[in-house]
């Protein structure tokens, strides 16, 4: 059974090069990456600067007209004022600004969401590998009967329980992910408790806490910042899936999944834009995220440093 091709070897550091340089330097060899940088970098740019660019205040309903009401791109207002580029959805939204505004939720549920199952399962999994034991056993089970569920079920039956709301959908992704980061940290304290520097530092009287702060948890974060990075395009496609289902977030948020639930009864009717081009904008964002992660896999990778 063949192995599959073999990984190319990152190129030699350079002298006195300093590690921010190497990591760049190895990070652009490869130009899809760093197009799929450049376009997460304008999406999120996009997002956090919405209420300054986008043409339309979503929020505000006394600039919404029903008039305007599902206009199709390159159409202008009823009242002859702004044109309507991308359209304008059932309730006469401008879908560039309707876009925005979802794309900024989108992010930052992704974002929160993941860094909080990070900081959690990050915990959970140092304690276990460094501790052993019972501890270990306790959260490892934990998290293996999590695991064993549909990461959709867990979210569906707490926001079904908690209602929507952009808290509530930033714990229940919480919730769904933690125990991904847990057995991620888990395994690599595993094999760093094992070399010979934890050994010393043991020896030294060290705290735990010292020796898993200072000295563990520096060595285990590379294979979580893979993982967190992965993870934040699957909390933002969940998101828009639980929204798209309308247990995610309220009507009153322009987030990509509502956005697409809208346009979606009228997609045979020909009003397709409605639902296309919040759905090309999340497809966007979720894969550029996926091939940033996927590099940085590989930069991040020990056994493709070449010596």
């Amino acid at each position: 059974m063949s192995a599959g091709p073999a990984l190319a070897p990152l190129p030699p550091p350079l002298p006195d090069e300093p590690p921010a340089a190497r990591f760049w330097r190895h990070y652009r060899a490869s130009g899809l990456a760093v197009a799929a940088l450049a376009l997460l970098a304008l999406i999120v740019l996009a997002a956090l600067f919405a209420p300054l660019i986008a043409p339309q205040d979503p929020y505000d309903l006394a600039r919404l007209d029903l008039m305007d009401s599902r206009l199709a791109p390159g159409e202008r207002a009823a009242d002859g004022g702004m044109t309507y580029w991308l359209g304008t959805d059932e309730q006469g939204r401008d879908m560039i600004s309707a876009i925005l505004y979802g794309v900024r939720i989108s992010v930052l549920v992704g974002v929160a969401s993941t860094a909080l199952a990070l900081t959690l399962g990050m915990a959970l999994g140092l304690l276990a590998g460094y501790a052993g034991g019972r501890t270990d056993s306790v959260i490892m089970r934990t998290a293996d009967m999590q695991l064993s569920f549909p990461p959709i079920l867990i979210a569906l039956i707490l926001l079904a329980v908690s209602g929507p709301g952009v808290d509530k959908i930033i714990i229940s992704l919480v919730a769904v992910q933690w125990a991904y980061y847990a057995r991620t940290a888990r395994g690599a304290a595993l094999v760093e408790c094992r070399k010979e520097y934890m050994e010393a530092a043991a020896c030294l009287g060290l705290r735990p806490a010292r020796i898993v702060l200072r000295h563990l948890l520096p060595n285990c974060l590379p294979p979580l910042v893979v993982v967190a990075a992965l993870q934040v395009g699957a909390a933002i496609s969940l998101e828009a899936t639980l929204s798209f289902l309308g247990l995610g977030l309220p009507v009153t948020e322009p987030s990509l999944g509502l956005l697409i639930a809208n346009g979606f009864q009228y997609l045979l009717s020909g009003k397709y834009w409605i639902s296309f081009f919040p759905g090309l904008a999340l497809l966007a964002t979720v894969v550029a995220i996926n091939l940033v992660a996927d590099q940085l896999r590989d930069v991040l990778n020990p056994r493709l440093q070449a010596h």
